[in-house]
């Protein structure tokens, strides 16, 4: 393994990291697409010219293109970036529009598109679940075993021993709730209830906004309360126990995904903190150097992103198109292609756009690196 991240462990760990989760990605739409009858003319990593390829036995053009920063599945008949009906469509024989996306189901259009942020997901949730089932599963009482001084927490008459029992209005069962309604909370007021002697207290806190620097020079904001937990203990993990901690260790990282993107959007946080490709293809540098177990977990916090990100309801993005079919779903008619055309126009210059200025961000910020 590497010592020191460089432009060679960034350029490979980029590779590394994305082109199997897009082609995990695209395979989830491929599949599910299969398993409905729809033909896939072309399955694709990466955009743009194609550099090298085979066509197999069901007429589907497997190829590799010049531009790696993602892919795509191109299904029969989507002749268009609304993949509504056109002439063109209306004109093909009966037998071959069959196979084609636009002739489905909404539900069977809204599985496929679908499919390949959930693959990405249970990519996640599988990795998850086997650190789990080899490490065994860390479960912390939310009791607290430890106070910062002149912390938020003192400062809130919270004492040694109190137990947490809801932050917010959410009953809380474990340490690792009480992180989730504290770290992506920098600066913010948090609601505390806690028992102590069989007395139930409470308390509003404002959060400590605590910056946090890695061995690389890479800062987090995070949220500080100002406690720690000393009942800490490891349990063993079945496959279905763990398959669930996985799960839920997902669910609550794309929830914090959504509260940071909020936040940005709000202006409570800095924009500095978006990163794309080239941010990626730093710390995919850096988590290389740090081991395979760190670059593994560096993989599904990956996973769930891209997950997360094609999930945000943008057109020309999967979440876009899911919710365009959402609106059909209601309306009992899809929004005309006029609209839909004119929505993907707008989305994609909009994904261009931030892609560009994401990629400025950057590499502003790499001055050291």
């Amino acid at each position: 393994m590497f010592e020191n991240p460089n432009l060679f462990t960034a350029i490979l760990g980029f590779i590394v990291v994305l082109a199997p989760l897009v082609v995990v990605h695209e395979l989830g739409h491929y599949l599910v697409g299969r398993w409905f009858g729809v033909k896939a003319e072309a399955f694709s990593v990466g955009f743009g010219k194609e550099v090298w390829g085979f066509t197999d036995k069901r007429g589907t053009r497997w190829k590799i293109s010049a531009l790696p920063l993602g892919g795509y599945v191109q299904f029969a008949g989507d002749m268009n970036p609304a993949s509504q009906p056109t002439d063109e469509w209306l004109s093909l024989p009966e037998e071959e529009r069959r196979q084609t996306f636009q002739a489905k189901s909404l539900g069977a259009r809204a599985a496929i598109v679908a499919a390949g942020p959930l693959t990405n997901m249970l990519v996640a949730i599988l990795i998850i679940a086997g650190f789990t089932m080899a490490f065994g599963k860390l479960v912390a009482d939310p009791v607290i075993g430890e106070i910062v001084e002149d912390s938020p927490a003192a400062a809130a008459g919270l004492d040694l021993g109190d137990r947490i029992v809801s932050v917010d209005g959410t009953k809380i069962d474990s340490f690792d709730d009480v992180r989730e309604y504290v770290i992506p909370y920098p600066g913010e007021t948090i609601s505390i209830v806690w028992l102590r002697d069989g007395r139930e207290m409470s308390a509003d806190v404002k959060l400590e906004t605590h910056v946090e620097r890695d061995r690389f020079g890479n800062e987090f904001r995070m949220g500080r309360l100002g406690i720690a937990t000393d009942a800490v203990r490891t349990e063993d993990a079945g496959p279905f126990e763990a398959v669930a901690e996985g799960t839920r260790q997902t669910i609550s990282i794309m929830k914090m995904s959504a509260i940071g993107l909020w936040q940005i959007i709000t202006a409570r946080r800095s924009l500095d903190e978006l990163g794309g490709p080239v941010k990626i293809a730093k710390y995919s540098g850096e988590q290389l150097v740090q081991g395979w177990y760190a670059y593994i977990a560096f993989v599904a916090m990956i996973s769930i992103n891209l997950a997360f990100i094609n999930l945000l309801p943008i057109p020309v993005l999967d979440g876009g198109h899911l919710a365009f079919y959402a609106i059909e779903a209601v309306r009992r008619r899809p929004v005309s292609a006029r609209g839909q055309d004119l929505a993907f126009r707008t989305g994609l210059a909009l994904v261009l756009g931030l892609m560009v200025f994401v990629t400025l961000l950057d590499i502003s910020s790499l001055v050291n690196f």
